[in-house]
């Protein structure tokens, strides 16, 4: 009898310790632009944090689409209204590493306008809106859904990012869903940095997108994530990850955010849901939360190709395009492999992100 007794025993210790494992939560570090209020950005924020299996340890902010500091208080506020007020916001790069926002405007003379400037304002010649109120890096303007209660940490994005891969090694995910300055900065400050993360999930680059939108239809490598600061794209794809996984143009024009989507979110209760429905009014692609929805789920993800990618960093007409090789082509000179994703599963991906922006369980983050 003492057989089966050993046997059972090592089964009732076998099962204690995968249990655990199967439980564990996915460690996530969120980088972010985060513009707000509502909008792509915090939109992708609300669902890794609504994600019961997901972890979020914190978020970084890097100035991008808005300038940084302004976008840390719509993060705090955000998390203010949304229940999610225990999660560290650590703040990162004010400027891009070299490109400025003169030489921006004196190569637009010479080189064509770019259509989005993020935190630069936005050329109103190309669109029919007006531009953009522009204001100074350290300005930040009366906040439509009010002023945050809640405070950044002291420690800057940088250290916290390798902080958080030191203390949960091969475990942590860097989702980068702005400009890579803050992620550059931190690869920058420690070689073991990109190694010891669990892989890279970037919002950015374009292949070949098929869109009638101008600003990728007339130049179908520009990105803006990457050409805000090419050089910090280039320092984080050479990375040595473990995996990236690039969620490019050419997948994002295929996701719009509907209205459809939006009046079946602000039939909810939940705050994440009051959130959206007040404050994520403007209908676009959704190129953010699909890069969140598709680390969360990965079966949204019909089509990927494996490509070499890196940024153009000539100062002329491709400075911050998209380069990309197949393996036969690939140059020598340390260009890492992405997984690009090209297509998705519209009413999967649409479904979860309802569902998670509606759900009123237990913050994830908690």
């Amino acid at each position: 009898m003492r057989k089966p007794a050993k046997t059972l025993l090592a089964i009732l210790l076998l099962a204690a310790t995968i249990l655990p494992l199967h439980a564990q939560k996915r460690l996530i570090v969120v980088d972010e632009d985060a513009s707000g209020p509502g909008g792509t950005n915090q939109m992708a924020i609300l669902a890794l944090l609504q994600a019961p299996q997901v972890q979020v340890l914190g978020i970084t902010i890097v100035t991008g689409d808005g300038w940084r500091d302004e976008n840390t208080r719509h993060t705090l506020r955000m998390l203010e209204l949304t229940g999610h007020a225990d999660v560290p916001v650590a703040r990162g790069a004010v400027f891009p590493l070299v490109r400025t926002q003169e030489e921006t405007r004196l190569d637009a003379a010479l080189d064509g306008k770019s259509a989005w400037l993020g935190a630069w304002g936005r050329d109103s010649s190309f669109s029919p809106q007006a531009a953009a109120a522009i204001h100074g890096p350290y300005e930040v303007p009366p906040l439509p859904e009010g002023q945050p209660t809640l405070k950044p940490i002291d420690e800057d994005a940088a250290h916290f990012l390798i902080r958080m891969v030191h203390a949960h090694p091969h475990q942590v995910t860097i989702y980068a869903g702005g400009p890579l300055t803050n992620i550059a900065l931190a690869i920058a400050l420690d070689p073991e940095f990109a190694s010891l993360a669990q892989g890279l999930a970037v919002m950015g680059g374009s292949l070949n997108p098929v869109t009638t939108n101008p600003e990728f239809a007339y130049n179908p490598r520009h990105e803006f994530n990457f050409w805000f600061d090419p050089e910090a794209a280039h320092i984080a794809l050479r990375a040595a990850w473990p995996r990236i996984d690039l969620t490019p143009i050419d997948i994002t024009v295929k996701a719009p955010f509907t209205q459809a989507m939006l009046d079946e979110i602000a039939k909810s209760p939940a705050p994440s849901a009051r959130y959206i429905a007040a404050w994520s009014q403007n209908r676009t692609d959704m190129w953010d939360e699909l890069t969140a929805c598709a680390w969360i789920d990965p079966a949204i993800i019909t089509k990927e190709v494996s490509v070499y990618v890196d940024v153009d960093l000539s100062h002329g007409p491709s400075y911050g395009n998209t380069l990309a090789w197949p393996e036969p082509l690939k140059p020598a000179t340390g260009v890492r492999l992405a997984h690009a994703q090209l297509d998705l599963d519209t009413a999967r991906f649409q479904k979860l992100f309802i569902g998670l922006m509606t759900s009123t369980a237990e913050p994830a983050s908690k």
